[in-house]
């Protein structure tokens, strides 16, 4: 990839679909927040913080992720984390966001729900007003818990529910199929709310399965391993699934060793619906411009490639129709 490529990405208009907004605390905000809130950090600097930030799986990574999210202690810190992640994205191109988060993390530390989507619903606004980027916030249920959990959690967010886009599953994939969140996924949709789930990042493909068929999801998070069954690649072509894809996550957590040997392009080449996210930026080394430009140079990803990422961004996205046509050809008007 050139350096014009690099540029023409940057510019590039764009939408990220795979944000956990708890994930894009950096260290230096993480020592101020917890500065400013009398909190005892495990760490005595912000090196110690990023040393420890290498990990060789995903479980590795959520014991500190979970560590991290102690020092958000009010509103204010929720609305100021939001606001730090919209200035990078906007510095990146990003026009939209559907961003993750994670109520439990919160609630079973003692804080009251309003907490943290108060904040987060405060610094989406000032977002929209003073960068002109649109989100929606996206509840997830952490699968290492129980299904009874994510139900209280549900209900919890009824008085918030017209501010919700969706709701997702994340959390340790591995031993927490999909099939766990039967009952409370079919709540979410009577409930009118979108539906997402990470399936296939550490999970075999019949976590992919199970989310389509008995989650009946809207949108698959992450996805990779998706490409070891034909028979599913097929289907989610065949449907027009979206994958909200992130590179460096992957290569940071080992799920892929090099990231010449990411599955992008492949997911392409089959005519999947990839798009290309961050994941939780802060631990894994790179916003959304960098996922685009590293993956881009890897794989050597052409320039009508890097465009399909950027429309399936819009096309993948909760936006309505004519949200995503105008991005559409603002993309097509950048392209020309």
């Amino acid at each position: 990839m050139t350096d014009t490529n690099e540029d023409f990405i940057l510019g590039l208009p764009k939408a990220e679909l795979h944000l956990h907004i708890e994930g894009s605390l950096e260290p230096e905000q993480m020592f101020e927040f917890g500065r400013r809130n009398g909190i005892d950090m495990p760490f005595n600097s912000v090196e110690e913080v990023r040393a420890a930030y290498a990990f060789s799986n995903l479980q590795d990574f959520l014991d500190i992720y979970y560590q991290g999210a102690g020092v958000l202690q009010n509103e204010q810190d929720f609305h100021d984390m939001a606001m730090a992640y919209f200035r990078r994205l906007h510095a990146d191109g990003g026009v939209h966001a559907e961003i993750f988060f994670d109520p439990q993390t919160h609630t079973d530390r003692g804080l009251p729900f309003s907490i943290a989507i108060d904040g987060l619903l405060a610094g989406m606004k000032t977002a929209e007003r003073e960068l002109g980027i649109s989100s929606g916030l996206i509840m997830c249920f952490l699968r290492h818990l129980d299904e009874d959990s994510a139900m209280q959690t549900l209900k919890a967010a009824e008085p918030w529910l017209e501010h919700l886009v969706g709701v997702g599953l994340d959390s340790s994939e591995v031993g927490h199929p999909p099939s766990k969140f039967q009952k409370v996924f079919k709540a979410a949709k009577e409930r009118g709310l979108t539906l997402s789930a990470h399936a296939g990042e550490e999970g075999p493909p019949e976590y992919v399965w199970e989310a389509l068929d008995l989650l009946k999801v809207d949108r698959i998070d992450h996805g990779n391993r998706a490409l070891e069954d034909p028979a599913l690649v097929q289907r989610l072509v065949a449907s027009e699934m979206t994958l909200t894809v992130c590179p460096l996550s992957n290569l940071k957590l080992c799920v892929v060793n090099d990231l010449k040997d990411h599955p992008m392009k492949r997911m392409l080449d089959l005519g999947l619906k990839a798009t290309c996210n961050s994941d939780d930026p802060a631990y894994f080394g790179g916003y959304i411009g960098e996922n685009f430009t590293r993956t881009a140079r890897a794989l050597d990803l052409s320039r009508a490639e890097i465009v399909t990422l950027a429309k399936n961004s819009f096309t993948g996205s909760f936006l309505d129709e004519e949200r995503v046509a105008r991005h559409l050809a603002a993309i097509d008007a950048y392209a020309a």
